[in-house]
């Protein structure tokens, strides 16, 4: 619980009684239950608005990827080719 141990939520826990007082600790507690829930919420909230962007994004990508590995696969052909036809000139001269 957010890299907390149990000594240290203890020691928190007494500081709080010693605080508040055990009249005041439950509203204390229900105060933070409600912020902690609230900043879940808007977690998610975020979460959900830009998932669908973000796989967007990846799919955009690996198209790219996939436009540049032919890309370069068509170059190195071309260059073979070239070197084929330069190796098969010099060939012929000599």
């Amino acid at each position: 619980m957010f890299g907390l141990g149990v000594s240290e939520i203890l020691i928190i826990l007494l500081v709080a009684f010693l605080l508040f007082g055990p009249q005041q600790l439950p509203e204390v507690g229900r105060q933070v239950g409600k912020v902690v829930k609230g900043l879940k919420e808007a977690a998610d909230d975020v979460r959900q608005s830009v998932a669908p962007e973000l796989n967007l994004m990846q799919t955009e990508i690996k198209a790219i990827e996939q436009d540049l590995e032919s890309s370069v696969k068509e170059a190195e052909e071309a260059v073979k080719k070239s070197a084929e036809v330069i190796q098969s000139g010099t060939v012929k001269k000599a």
